[in-house]
């Protein structure tokens, strides 16, 4: 079954979680915060999944949790919404700390984690009365408002359970944004999706953070995607918080370059640079440029190169993935 576009219009998350008993902590987080952790761990035997972790989420920005498979993205997730007990540490969301008797807490949050789940033998529509009814919305009307939104109109009577995964995807966000809540918790929001869709889901989340104020905390192994829309992006490895970077910096890592690599290589930097291309040593000691010119045409650099008695070796375009920037974090250790 195909997907259909998604719709970016006025409407709204999903249901609340089953929250775990776990007793009340301090105050970690500050008055800006919609969501906070403090020394957050959850350990399975010898096994640790979340290691110590702390972070912070300011309200109405963008979070993107990047991470290779396995990291502890989801099961960080899975702590903030409370399905699972931490082994140490604590989580807040808008300053309440997450415990089983927290509930009205969830009437702000909407979420899909890992594999969207609807009730496979009812239809899309009914799927979403449910969630509506679920989360005391008032106006009936939400539904049809997220069938047009997520472009879910055409399957409104089709089961649940029939849906392609790019439309179970879409399923599982119109439940998530259905109340029209304040912070947006997604495990892999464009998992499954076409390309279009992943640009509609995309363009929706940068929407409803600029235009409703709404704070987004999702997760991906997709640096390149998140790049186009978060604020800010922590990098998790072996359940460690590694790194984090603002939105401007992350663009910079996503950015492609010709990678050049000679025999003689101060020749051909000098030949290079003759010719009005910006070139400097990268950290391997072969020769790099970000200019356009060089990108759109590196047989032309190849001519020059040749014509000064500099010919080069390698000539190649790279964009730098998630996992070539964890090998230069890390050095490789624990990358599967």
């Amino acid at each position: 079954m195909r997907s259909a576009p998604i719709v970016a219009r006025p409407g709204a998350p999903s249901l609340a979680p089953n929250a775990v008993q776990a007793a009340p902590r301090p105050a970690v987080v500050g008055a800006s915060d919609a969501i906070a952790t403090q020394g957050l761990t959850k350990r399975y035997g010898n096994t640790t999944a979340v290691d110590n972790l702390s972070l912070h989420v300011s309200r109405g920005e963008i979070y993107a949790f990047l991470g290779l498979n396995g990291a502890g993205k989801t099961t960080t997730i899975r702590m903030l919404l409370g399905m699972l007990r931490p082994s140490a540490g604590g989580a807040e969301i808008f300053g309440t700390p997450i415990h089983a008797g927290v509930r009205a807490l969830w009437s702000r949050v909407g979420y899909v984690v890992e594999t969207p789940h609807a009730y496979p033998d009812l239809t899309v529509r009914e799927n979403l009365e449910v969630a509506r009814r679920l989360h005391l919305v008032a106006d009936p009307r939400a539904v049809d408002r997220a069938l047009d939104r997520f472009g879910l109109g055409p399957y409104a009577h089709a089961r649940a359970g029939a849906l392609s995964l790019g439309n179970a995807q879409r399923l599982g966000l119109a439940k998530a944004l259905l109340h029209e809540p304040e912070l947006l918790i997604l495990d892999e929001p464009a998992n499954a999706l076409d390309p279009a869709g992943v640009v509609e889901v995309r363009e929706l989340l940068r929407d409803l953070a600029r235009r409703q104020g709404a704070t987004i905390f999702l997760s991906s192994h997709i640096l390149g995607e998140v790049a186009k829309m978060a604020t800010r992006v922590g990098i998790i490895h072996a359940g460690r918080l590694v790194e984090e970077l603002p939105a401007e910096e992350i663009k910079q890592r996503c950015r492609r370059r010709l990678v050049i690599d000679a025999p003689q290589r101060n020749a051909a930097q000098q030949a290079l640079a003759r010719a009005g291309y910006m070139v400097r040593a990268a950290q391997d000691g072969v020769l790099e440029t970000t200019d356009e010119r060089a990108l759109a045409h590196p047989e032309y650099l190849a001519e020059l190169l040749v014509r000064d008695g500099a010919p080069p070796s390698r000539l190649s375009v790279e964009q730098q993935d998630l996992e070539s920037h964890f090998l230069q974090l890390v050095g490789g250790e624990g990358l599967p």
